[in-house]
Formats: structure tokens, C-alpha cells, sequence
């Protein structure tokens, strides 16, 4: 049996072809997740599947918390996925070469005080920066405020890249520079990849260099 958001359920189609589907819309992680640990607890073999990493945003976290809560005696495996910002980062060059932060816009979960927190501290603390769900149709302000904040510890100049729909047939990517990236389209599906004092771009590629005495 097969577990997911409609989108990626769709996006393996045909992976799941005959199978039982359990599809629910945004916001329906709980119900989603207890359905699955549900089937799991009567003997059926479930895949909870994800978008990008199971373990990165996705659902491998919420499983085992609501098996805790509900007291299911139930196997869970954490399959690794291609992590999103790994995936747009090939598809960049090569900037996640040094210490780096991954921070999520969205505050369905999160409270924007604390997303925005982080977004400094990884300003402050010099981290190429990778931010996930950067715009939405109703959250327009969000990623503007996070780039003026990262403007105050990087130059104009600092390398952006942004990728759309990492890893699929429809990816697109842009390179461009911190004073200029909010510009761009951008969507849900993008991540923005903000590179740190040693980003460049090299070859036509986005890199961050890690020091090597060449």
C-alpha cells in the first residue's frame, strides 16, 4: 500500500500502478500518517512516501511521533531520499562545499519569529544558506524580508542560485546575485541557495570554495 500527497503519489505513478493508494491534500500529514501506521499495525507493508528526503521535511519524523503517541507496536524503516537541496545543488555546480543551513519559510509549523531567528543566525554565522518554500500564493513577504536579512552579513554580489522543480524533467535553474534574486520567479517548488563570502562563480558554475592551495 502506498501513502502520500496526491503530487508525489503522482509523481511515481508508475511505480504504484495497481497498487491501494491512500492520497490526501495539504495539511492532511496526521490523518495520512495514522492511516498508514494503522494498516501497518493490522500486518500490511505501507509505503509512506515523500517529497525529496522522508527524513528532511517529510514524513519519517511525524510516523514515528504519532506510533509513540498512539502506542503502535509497528516497524518503521527511514528510507533516504536525494535531499531537495542536494538535488538543486548539482544542479548549481558545487555550493554546499563548506558549512551550510537549510531553513524552511513556511510557518504552518514554525512560528515566523524563530524562521527568521535562524535566517540571521545563519546570516551571522557566515552559512551558504539554501531556503526551502520560499513563496507561496499567500505568503508573498517572507522571502524579501529573509533576503534583507541575509543582506546585511553578504555583499551585493554574493552568488544566488535558484532552482525550480530540483531533479524532475521540468527543473529550471537561474544563477543571479543577492541584490537582485527576489526578482526572479520563484514558487514553492524553488530553492534559493545563497552562497557565503567564498561562494563564486567558477566555469560558469555556482561553487564555494573551500580553501585548497591550488
Amino acid at each position: 500500500m502506498i501513502a502520500g500527497y496526491g503530487p508525489y503519489v503522482d509523481a511515481i505513478a508508475d511505480l504504484v500502478e495497481g497498487k491501494e493508494l491512500i492520497v490526501t491534500g495539504m495539511k492532511g500529514e496526521v490523518e495520512r500518517c495514522r492511516w498508514a501506521l494503522s494498516r501497518a499495525v493490522r500486518g500490511d507493508v505501507v509505503s509512506l512516501v515523500s517529497s525529496g528526503d522522508a527524513g528532511v521535511y517529510g514524513m519519517a519524523g511525524l510516523a514515528i511521533e504519532l506510533a509513540v503517541k498512539d502506542g503502535l507496536d509497528v516497524d518503521i524503516e527511514t528510507i533516504p531520499g536525494v535531499t531537495a537541496v542536494l538535488a538543486a545543488a548539482a544542479e548549481l555546480g558545487a555550493p554546499l562545499m563548506n558549512d551550510f543551513a537549510v531553513i524552511s519559510l513556511s510557518d504552518l509549523l514554525t512560528p515566523l519569529e524563530t524562521v527568521m531567528m535562524r535566517v540571521d543566525a545563519a546570516g551571522r554565522g557566515d552559512f551558504v544558506t539554501a531556503i526551502y518554500n520560499p513563496m507561496s500564493s499567500r505568503r508573498r513577504g517572507q522571502f524579501p524580508e529573509a533576503i534583507r536579512i541575509l543582506r546585511q552579513y553578504r555583499q551585493p554580489e554574493t552568488p544566488c542560485g535558484i532552482v525550480t522543480a530540483a531533479g524532475t524533467p521540468a527543473s529550471s535553474r537561474v544563477f543571479t546575485r543577492l541584490y537582485d534574486v527576489e526578482h526572479h520567479d520563484i514558487t514553492m517548488r524553488s530553492i534559493v541557495v545563497v552562497g557565503n563570502s567564498g561562494t563564486e562563480i567558477v566555469g560558469g558554475r555556482m561553487v564555494t570554495l573551500r580553501g585548497y592551495r591550488l
